[in-house]
């Protein structure tokens, strides 16, 4: 039992000792070979406490199983950089297919879909096409007309208008993604600038939403600096950042590049606000409506919560001030990047 989390406890008649009584549930990291690749994934199991033997004393349900497998394949698929079972849901749901108009919309086997999303893994030139329609509603609209002959007349009145909903929420998208991402031309490869993650920007919509759902003021500045400690603490925990920004030594502390294009993205819920306080606009972040958290992996959760709860009362001043005193930003100067090297250093999360 070493080394793993209890998640919680059920009473139920335990097939180990055959007694009814509370069984443990908890979670450990676990390894299996997929594909000749040795995957390291978050496994659940049943625990029960009667049995001395460690080897005796696990065991899983059916649904606990296939929940496994799952957990494991979307691991492979994270570290092969292939969309998730999660993410591949999301896109059906961005277009409000089912799993076989998915199918036929991208011309496959009609089970193609479902098996992408509870077993198989998707080989590359699947997972590309599933990345066009995912990313571009056009292609997605140019799909359907392909395959018109697979739907009824009146299904393809529905999925056309609403692919023409997302087409025009896709040009302001579209748009704003690429005024981002042109900061970061010379900025793309994995180095120790972005913390050895290419620019996610799906991932930087679904962070700045999810803290802005828990933190009820979250504003510009506080905000810039609860991202660089969220990729900090990934990169210092897990050998990785989460959003592949990069940033830069500010008076008031560390500063995306391309901040002003960041707070501009179209999926971004940010109003301007006059301040109570200061004759100025403060630039207010609220959770997105219906925002996609599929992007984000339970990691990225428990970094961003434990974020969250460290600085959650930690006013504007307060975390520069506390981020002046980062080893990080001291063994750097104004305007250079700050190297995720550095980030080990970052202060006790405890």
């Amino acid at each position: 039992m070493t080394n793993s989390t209890l998640i919680g406890k059920v009473y139920m008649n335990c097939p180990i000792c055959d007694k009814s009584h509370e069984v443990e549930e908890r979670q450990h990291i676990a390894k299996i070979i997929i594909k000749d690749d040795e995957i390291e994934y978050k496994e659940e199991y049943f625990y029960c406490p009667n049995v001395a033997d460690d080897e005796e004393n696990k065991f899983e349900l059916p649904y606990m199983t296939n929940k496994n497998l799952l957990a494991a394949r979307n691991a492979y698929r994270v570290k092969h950089g292939l969309l998730t079972s999660n993410e591949i849901v999301g896109i059906r749901d961005k277009y409000d297919l089912s799993q076989v108009e998915f199918a036929r919309l991208l011309g496959w086997g009609e089970a193609t879909i479902s098996r992408y999303e509870s077993k198989a893994i998707q080989d590359e030139a699947y997972d590309t096409m599933l990345r066009l329609v995912k990313d571009s509603p056009l292609e997605a609209m140019e799909m359907l007309e392909k395959n018109r002959n697979k739907f009824s007349d009146t299904r393809i009145v529905s999925i056309r208008n609403r692919i023409k909903e997302n087409i025009n929420l896709y040009g302001k998208e579209y748009l704003s993604r690429k005024v981002l991402i042109s900061h970061y031309i010379d900025l793309l490869d994995p180095s120790d600038l972005n913390g050895y993650k290419t620019l996610n920007i799906d991932k930087i919509e679904a962070c700045i939403s999810f803290m802005a759902k828990k933190i009820a003021n979250l504003y510009k500045v506080k905000l810039m600096k609860l991202l660089w400690y969220t990729d900090a603490l990934s990169y210092k925990n897990y050998g990785a950042a989460i959003t592949g920004l990069v940033y830069v030594h500010e008076p008031m502390g560390a500063l995306p590049v391309g901040h002003y294009s960041l707070v501009s993205l179209e999926n971004l819920n940010m109003r301007e606000e006059t301040s109570q306080h200061y004759d100025n606009v403060m630039l207010h972040f609220y959770e997105t409506d219906k925002h996609d958290y599929s992007s984000l992996s339970d990691d990225d959760l428990n970094i961003l919560n434990a974020v969250i709860i460290k600085f959650i009362h930690f006013s504007a001043t307060d975390i520069v001030n506390y981020m002046h005193s980062e080893t990080a930003y001291k063994e750097t100067k104004p305007g250079e990047y700050i190297p995720f090297s550095l980030a080990k250093e970052i202060k006790d999360f405890q």
